[in-house]
């Protein structure tokens, strides 16, 4: 190891880069380690594959983009904050990573965290405002990104009260941690700022640890911002080449890890803040060759390269030539305003500092201390934090500055610095805005050529402030020179838009540990280990485990389907219904949130009633269905399909917040409260009144849609009167606790037969119920259901009243539910089978299918539509051997018999519609389906055909409702 300070020994640490060994010291970035060893060029750029080397010392680097190769590898990390440790190995970028093909090995989660006051940065301004707000009494989180706190005084060597400042940062925060309610995170880094101070942070934990990083999610009172400043560079020709480095970062590699980055350095500063890092480089063996002032007319316009590593051989002032191998650049500072503007808060450019300040209002509960808000000095910093922190007082007393209150009153320090952002050039292709980009001011140049005159269009145009890190030393600059172009004000022309995450973020960080198969977690009713061990097979409705048959030795699916629909058709049945969404709505306006949500009347519901009703989005399309139960005046109960419990509660919530926030109405989700039983079957009345032996059961005491409160099988219940099958059905409600005692009492009875969701789908279709999402596309209206009937005409408005009125949705050709029967009961046509005109010619070469054959899902129904009136379709079973093909379109006599061979044209032809729904029906013996048909109900009785694969199965449209059209089953 090289340029070394003493002082600064420590563990030994060994790791590669580019394969090659080297070492370090416990503390080190990979940044510093490199440096020490002397290695400038990390990489090439992305797009002009331009050498580049370290240019910052922490999160606003550009540059140093590595690829980590072990423990795991990882692309695009920036290796100035890369923490050494015993066998890191990284190679350097050629501008792209690339992902690795193995899993990750480490875990990742996350937690919530509640605090008064939430203060982001551990600096001068931030501990002095955590330590003033915990004094109070006020519960504190301090979060900050570095391994030890501080901010920037490690890298000054600045004294606070006479001691050196980093003693008296880790002081203050071992005070913080013995205070009650206050937690002091590092190494975390806040991402974002979000509506009411929800703020997200990324805690990272190391490589040691049991979760190598971890995600909060802070709810704050009040935030304190004190995030810094960042140095800007200056775009003068060559400004990119290796050994080209702000002087901050210079001076935090010699005073916070004893590294050299050069050995003659030449420093560009604008401002007094490099003379500061000028002394410091000097005092520890850096030969300083040249300070050139911009105030004095002294400018840098260019950088010569060596040979040898490609970095800074010699830098040219004012032309002439000074051997150097390093060049500090200073053009100012830029208060760190990213999370500011992402709460919402204005900013304005301030002369004197030639930055972007925060600016009143503030959009929420916010206060900005120290260099975030231009406090450029120590002691500035110091009282700023103090003062930023002082107003806080313990949660039961109000907080001064609540949301939209102005800035601090208190006075900033006058620090002027001269407004250098560009040397003049007659080429500026070397003249480098945004390093990691690559971006020239030639590429600005020629943007506002082709008309563009927005900071963001630019940004677009160009890609400046795209990259990882965010434009963190190139947004202002990039907007300053852009608005010198232009010949505008950099207040006129202002900023792109800060966005989050405020620094890169893994995929597997946000994913946390639920990765894999418990990223979309499973659920499970309270029946779930009886249906296990009951032999049920699942099938998965949204996140939930719902039983699909319960197959009996021997069986099949289809011999299992067939049993269980026979029970509810002919004895009784039951199956666990408790994973279909249930809303509590509660509220003096939840009859008229009702009324303005489906289509049908619900305030006119008597309380103790029920009634079905349809939801439609604001085109008039059938969004969703279920029941809707009114347990008091200002009180329901909606049930959703499984699938849009949680689409449902949240459009309920988006309108009220929305749209019409003077309702008063609550809506909670309730559906993991409720077990439920559909008992269902000409038998159900007999069973429900053995286990429930004080309700009243029969048809005039119990009608249909009405719901009793009792006890079932000594269990506390709600009993509604509701029939998703079409026989005398009842649902059970009862506390999910009792979810599984209810199931087996009703099971012990002897008399039931468990169904799953495949069996229930048979039932309701035999009854021609539709399946929100399975019999409808988003492009369905409830008359395109048959169900105009539940679109009330005495209603002033409902979502999607005025599209569902359109003449559009009247058109008599638009697509209707109807039901198909193969003309072999035995044929079943698999859903989403393609529905094909019949007008349309096909062409010979197309063999009739066997109607024994199953049809699959999407298969189009076409009618050959190609032999003369009379003319019979054989069967192709009774076709003999070498028996005459005869083309569909030679004009065959009236009254022959022709088998037709007849193939699909490879051009696209208009379809009918498509099979939404096939079954078999053990009630209808046969094969049955539903379908989206255009002008459906005036095509009843016609015959189409099923394209599947070059085959075709003929099948006839009939009425949706094939089993019990008058209902007379759903009374028992």
């Amino acid at each position: 190891m090289t340029r070394r300070r003493a002082g600064h020994e420590g563990e030994v640490l060994r790791f590669t880069f580019d394969g090659r060994p080297y070492e370090g010291y416990r503390g080190d970035t990979l940044a510093a380690a490199l440096l020490a060893n002397g290695v400038r060029k990390i990489g090439t750029s992305v797009t002009l594959g331009r050498p580049r080397g370290i240019f910052g010392a922490w999160t606003e680097e550009p540059n140093a983009v590595v690829q980590i190769e072990r423990p795991f590898s990882e692309p695009m990390v920036q290796a100035t904050t890369i923490p050494l440790y015993e066998g890191l190995a990284a190679t350097g970028l050629a501008g792209r990573g690339r992902l690795s093909p193995e899993p990750d090995p480490a875990r990742y989660d996350a937690t919530h965290a509640h605090c008064d006051v939430l203060v982001v940065g551990a600096g001068p301004a931030g501990l002095t405002a955590a330590l003033a707000a915990a004094r109070t009494g006020a519960r504190v989180i301090l979060a900050d990104d570095r391994f030890q706190p501080g901010g920037s005084l490690p890298d000054t060597g600045e004294t606070v009260d006479g001691r050196p400042g980093s003693e008296w940062a880790l002081d203050v925060a071992a005070e913080l941690v013995t205070l009650p309610d206050v937690r002091v995170l590092s190494r975390t880094s806040v991402i974002g700022y979000y509506d009411h101070n929800y703020l997200v942070a990324v805690e990272r934990r190391g490589e040691d640890a049991v979760t190598r990083e971890r995600v909060w999610r802070i709810r704050a009172r009040r935030v304190v911002l004190a995030t810094g400043a960042h140095e800007r560079p200056i775009a003068f020709s060559g400004n990119d080449l290796p050994g080209v480095m702000l002087a901050s970062a210079a001076r935090a590699y010699v005073n916070r890890y004893g590294v050299l980055p050069g050995r003659r350095a030449v420093v560009f500063t604008t401002g007094d803040s490099a003379y500061d890092a000028a002394r410091d480089l000097a005092d520890a063996g850096v030969e300083i060759a040249e300070i050139a002032d911009a105030r004095e007319g002294r400018l840098v316009t260019g950088v010569i390269g060596g040979a040898d590593d490609e970095g800074v051989r010699a830098v040219v002032i004012g032309g002439h030539e000074v051997e150097a191998d390093l060049l500090l650049v200073s053009g100012g500072w830029n208060p760190v305003v990213h999370l500011f503007s992402q709460s919402g808060g204005e900013l304005r450019y301030d002369e004197a500092l030639a930055a972007f300040v925060p600016a009143g209002p503030y959009a929420q509960a916010v206060e900005v201390a120290g260099s975030a808000r231009g406090v450029f000095t120590l002691a500035g910093c110091l009282t700023d934090g103090e003062a930023a922190g002082s107003g806080f007082a313990l949660p039961s007393h109000p907080l001064s500055g609540e949301s939209g209150s102005s800035p601090p009153s208190h006075p900033l320090p006058d620090v002027r610095a001269e407004q250098l952002w560009l040397v003049p050039a007659e080429d500026y292709s070397s003249h480098f805005v945004d390093l990691q980009r690559d971006v020239t001011v030639a590429d600005l140049q020629r943007a506002t050529e082709v008309g563009l005159r927005s900071a963001e269009h630019v940004k677009r145009y160009t890609t400046a402030g795209t990259a990882h890190d965010q434009g963190k030393t190139s947004g202002t600059l990039t907007s300053a020179v852009i608005a010198g172009i232009l010949g505008v004000g950099v207040a006129e022309l202002g900023t792109t838009t800060f966005r989050a995450p405020y620094v890169p973020v893994s995929f597997a960080t946000l994913a946390g540990r639920d990765r894999g198969p418990l990223h979309d977690p499973v659920r499970v009713t309270a029946m779930h280990d009886w249906h296990v061990s009951h032999g049920a097979l699942f099938e998965n409705v949204g996140q939930w485990k719902r039983p699909w048959y319960y197959p009996r030795p021997g069986e099949d699916m289809t011999a299992a389907v067939l049993r269980e629909c026979r029970a509810v058709r002919q004895a009784t049945g039951a199956m666990d219904a408790s994973t279909l969404g249930k809303i509590d709505v509660q509220g003096p306006g939840s009859a008229e949130l009702l009324d303005r949500l489906y289509t049908n009347m619900m305030s006119t519901l008597k309380v103790g009633a029920i009634r079905y009703g349809v939801m439609c989005r604001p085109d008039g399309m059938v969004f969703d269905d279920g029941t809707v139960i009114r347990l008091a005046l200002d009180r329901f109960l909606v049930t959703t399909t499984t699938g849009n419990a949680a689409a449902v509660l949240e459009w309920m919530e988006e309108w009220l917040q929305t749209e019409w926030p003077d309702l008063r109405v609550h809506c909670t989700s309730v559906t993991e409260q409720w077990a439920t039983v559909a008992l269902a079957g000409p038998g159900s009345r007999d069973v429900l009144a053995g286990l429930a032996p004080d309700l009243v059961v029969d048809t005039e005491s119990f009608p249909f849609m009405t719901w009793r409160d009792t006890e079932v099988a000594g269990i506390e219940a709600r009993v509604c009167r509701i029939s998703f099958s079409g026989e005398l059905a009842y649902e059970i409600n009862v506390s999910w606790w009792y979810g599984q005692a209810l199931w087996e009492a009703i099971h012990a009875t002897g008399a039931v037969t468990p169904y799953g969701t495949e069996t229930m789908h048979v039932l309701r279709a035999e009854k021609g119920y539709p399946i929100v999402g399975q019999d409808t596309d988003g492009t369905v209206t409830p008359a395109d259901l048959g169900m105009d009937w539940i679109v009330s005409k005495k209603k002033p408005d409902f979502i999607g009243k005025r599209s569902y009125a359109r003449s559009g949705n009247a058109r008599p050709d638009r697509r209707h539910l109807v039901g198909l029967l193969p003309e072999d009961p035995n044929a079943l046509v698999p859903e989403g089978t393609q529905l094909v005109d019949p007008a349309v010619l096909v062409p010979e070469g197309t063999k009739l299918l066997d109607p024994r054959v199953i049809v699959p899902e999407g298969t189009p129904l076409v009618d050959p539509g190609v032999a003369p009136e009379g003319t019979q379709l054989l069967d192709p079973r009774v076709v003999s051997e070498g028996a005459q093909l005869l083309d569909p379109g030679a004009g065959v006599p009236e009254g022959r018999r022709f088998v037709a061979f007849v193939r699909l044209p490879a051009a696209p032809v208009p379809m009918l519609g498509h099979v939404t729904s096939s079954y078999r029906s053990a009630a209808l013996g046969r094969t049955f389906a539903l379908a989206l048909v255009s002008g459906g109900r005036d095509r009843i009785g016609e015959r189409l055909y099923a394209p599947v694969g070059d085959r075709l199965i003929p099948v006839t449209v009939t009425h949706h409702v094939l089993y019990d059209p008058e209902g007379a089953r759903r009374d028992g």
